[in-house]
């Protein structure tokens, strides 16, 4: 099969037309209804489609990682998605929504603090991404940041949000074999899990003193 060059099939926003907007709810999240049109592969227009979106906002995420005793910090905290499934009590990494005007790697650093206690360094980009497109606009942007991992322990977050987190300090094999095994099933947790596996050597020359 003949595959196409990507760069001279992708649309841009303008070949999408917004007929309306409506907010149709609007709690500690918001529901929004779209009716649009979008141009077709094929050519021309597609007919006018209705679409609910969720929109909570964006966030970001952080794997924190200790590249002196090769271990990774990774939290469990109770999720309502979760809560009539497999268990609402969720193994993660840290993740916050962004506040106004706040830069992802201020949030990461702020969470970090409130859900771990621990202080971050040497913090990189690992990707950004829609973590469910097709009904949500929320972008993840997840990073990989240093940290002393003898100094994360205890319950932590905050008591005006009614948080209660748990903080694990493990290798890193043992996190990735968590992540095979299917105990952790965040999908931000799995991706810079994946990634540190594939880059730990990396890490470790670039963070250790020579």
């Amino acid at each position: 099969m003949r595959e196409h060059d990507v760069s001279t099939t992708r649309f841009q926003p303008n070949d999408v037309k917004i007929e309306s907007k409506e907010t149709i709810f609007h709690g500690f999240f918001k529901m929004v209804k779209y009716t649009f049109s979008h141009r077709l592969f094929a050519g021309g227009w597609s007919q006018s489609l209705e679409r609910e979106m969720f929109d909570r906002g964006h966030a970001s995420a952080l794997l924190p990682y200790d590249p002196v005793t090769d271990e990774v910090i990774i939290i469990e905290q109770i999720r309502v998605g979760a809560l009539e499934h497999t268990s609402p009590w969720q193994f993660e990494i840290i993740a916050g929504m962004n506040g106004d005007g706040e830069n992802p790697i201020e949030v990461v650093q702020r969470e970090a603090k409130e859900e771990a206690g621990v202080d971050v360094t040497n913090i990189e980009s690992i990707c950004h991404y829609y973590p469910s497109s097709g009904g949500c606009s929320e972008i993840l942007d997840v990073f990989i940041g240093q940290v002393d991992a003898m100094t994360a322990s205890g319950i932590h977050g905050l008591a005006d949000e009614n948080e209660d987190i748990l903080v694990h300090v493990m290798s890193r094999e043992k996190a990735y074999q968590m992540m095979s095994d299917g105990t952790i099933e965040n999908g931000a947790s799995i991706i810079a899990l994946l990634w540190l596996e594939l880059h730990y050597k990396e890490l470790q020359k670039r963070w250790l003193p020579n």
